[in-house]
């Protein structure tokens, strides 16, 4: 008799997780890029009361007898899919319209990676998030309200024939990439505005040369990790960095993730950077670490980078850091080639059908009608086991007053 009381008592407990994944989900009914969960209750410990058995040939087969013990809550599982679009205005604000989540974390976590396969398991020390409300900071790093700087590829050059500022287009060139196109680097780094650099006029030159002002894009480094330029060649200290450059009409191409604003001082249109989108294999398996941020821990699978529309090779991206693998210093995007073997697993993948909407962020996945219904059940549910319990006490208090 006291089994049907303990099993009573599971069921209360099971029925209040549920309520509370149910009061969580409505408490975050205006919360962008909150995905839903749900409670998926099971049945606990069975009691045999007796086996079964196949069969003779004289007797025929009997199935077993077992007793429960109540419910628990199974799992809690998430609901990954895309919400709705809810619009901003606000150009800089980006959601992600299909699968895959936007790379954040500090600044430093760049200098990380080697270009090496260890890469691979340092993708995850980054932050995945679906909530894009993202703006360029005073300091150009382009970031969430929380302060953590999202993670990309920059445009490190124009290509050209090598001079007055442009890269040289290797030959052959397999990716089509022609004079004008942005060079892409291949290494994952936070996304920042590039620097401004200014040649003062010298009027004692033969000729007089006027001022110049240029885009001075951030470069490799002898390590090989990307740096902002700095000043060098202009008669001053070759380590003094640059002032960062004012950009307006900033634009995120939703196709590409590729961002290009009109630089304030050169007046003209300047692709900054790509945004990269991280892919797992199972969505439905990230950890949500705090707030809206998830990591890719057990049970995700593999964290991969990628970039939207299937661009990258017309951008000239194959490897995560290739050119830190190969001791390039560099970009090394259009020659092709035979990449480093310790870098294969860096490969980048496409982004598949995924789109980058801007001006606006997603919406939470919260169904609210759907909850008020399952609320209304876990309330029936709860109600119900409350029952058993008052008439099993009544039970057991029939049982004492027998001897009276």
């Amino acid at each position: 008799m006291t089994g049907s009381m303990y099993a009573a008592i599971a069921g209360l407990k099971t029925h209040m997780q549920n309520l509370n994944v149910i009061g969580n989900n409505i408490a975050n009914i205006n919360t962008q890029g909150y995905k839903s969960s749900r409670a998926v209750f099971q049945t606990t410990l069975y009691q045999s009361v007796s086996g079964g058995s196949n069969g003779t040939q004289t007797v025929a087969g009997r199935n077993p007898s077992q007793i429960g013990y109540g419910a628990t809550v199974g799992s809690i599982d998430m609901d990954m899919s895309t919400g709705n679009y809810g619009v901003t205005g606000k150009p800089t604000d980006l959601m992600l319209d299909g699968d895959g989540f936007f790379l954040v974390g500090d600044k430093e976590k760049a200098n990380n990676f080697d270009g090496t396969a260890t890469d691979v398991g340092k993708l995850t020390s980054l932050n995945l998030t679906r909530v894009g409300n993202f703006e360029f900071k005073s300091d150009g790093y382009f970031a969430n309200q929380q302060g953590d700087a999202v993670y990309g590829f920059l445009t490190i050059g124009i290509y050209g024939d090598g001079t007055n500022g442009t890269t040289a287009i290797p030959k052959p060139n397999p990716n089509g990439i022609k004079a004008g196109d942005p060079v892409f680097s291949d290494q994952l780094v936070p996304i920042r505005l590039p620097c401004v650099r200014v040649t003062p006029a010298d009027p004692n030159a033969t000729p007089p040369t006027p001022k110049k002002v240029e885009i001075a894009y951030p470069t490799a480094t002898a390590g090989g990790h990307l740096t902002d330029a700095t000043v060098g060649g202009t008669g001053t200290d070759a380590n003094d960095p640059l002032s960062r450059g004012k950009f307006v009409g900033i634009k995120v191409d939703q196709l590409t993730g590729i961002i290009t604003g009109t630089s304030a001082d050169t007046e003209e249109v300047v692709v900054i950077g790509c945004v990269a989108v991280g892919l797992v294999d199972n969505p439905n398996g990230v950890t949500q670490v705090s707030g809206s941020y998830y990591k890719a821990d057990e049970g995700a699978g593999e964290l991969c980078v990628a970039v939207l529309g299937g661009g990258a090779q017309a951008m000239g991206i194959e490897y995560v850091n290739k050119s830190l693998a190969q001791g390039a210093g560099g970009a090394n995007p259009p020659a092709g080639g035979t990449a480093n073997a310790d870098v294969d697993g860096l490969r980048i993948r496409s982004g598949g059908s995924t789109e980058m909407l801007s001006s606006g962020l997603e919406m939470s996945k919260t169904d609210l009608a759907q909850e008020i219904a399952n609320m209304i059940t876990t309330q029936r549910g709860y109600q119900a086991n409350t029952r058993i319990i008052t008439v099993t006490d009544s039970m057991l208090e029939e049982l004492v007053n027998m001897k009276r």
